[in-house]
């Protein structure tokens, strides 16, 4: 029907709000260093930590929030459709750590070169 298109609309909206809210915030730890580790760097930059952790409970009261979601047409979502975004941006920062290290390793190398900024 056309009430449950419109809900399945909603619904891959949220997701995709979701989704680039997420890999964002892999970006901002990404973007931390240039060449150190984020594990070796850490997270002692508390004013960064909070804007983290302000941005998610953003994303959870705008997706949660009956008035809001209406307003903006987004849909609540169950949690394990969380999981493709958090898999991403994973992913993302599994791709800079292994970008990061070879950096490290080769100085001047291939991959400094084509991807250091």
């Amino acid at each position: 029907t056309y009430e449950q298109r419109k809900q399945l609309e909603f619904t891959c909206e949220s997701a995709f709000f979701i989704a680039i809210v997420l890999c964002q915030w892999a970006v901002l730890i990404i973007c931390k260093t240039r060449r150190n580790s984020i594990l070796e760097q850490g997270m002692k930059n508390r004013i960064l930590n909070g804007v983290l952790i302000f941005e998610i409970i953003l994303v959870a009261i705008v997706s949660y929030m009956p008035c809001l979601g209406t307003a903006l047409n987004i849909y609540p979502m169950k949690f394990h459709w969380w999981l493709p975004a958090l898999f991403s941006a994973f992913l993302i920062m599994i791709y800079d750590e292994v970008r990061k290290h070879l950096i490290r390793k080769h100085p001047g190398g291939w991959m400094e070169r084509q991807t250091y900024f």
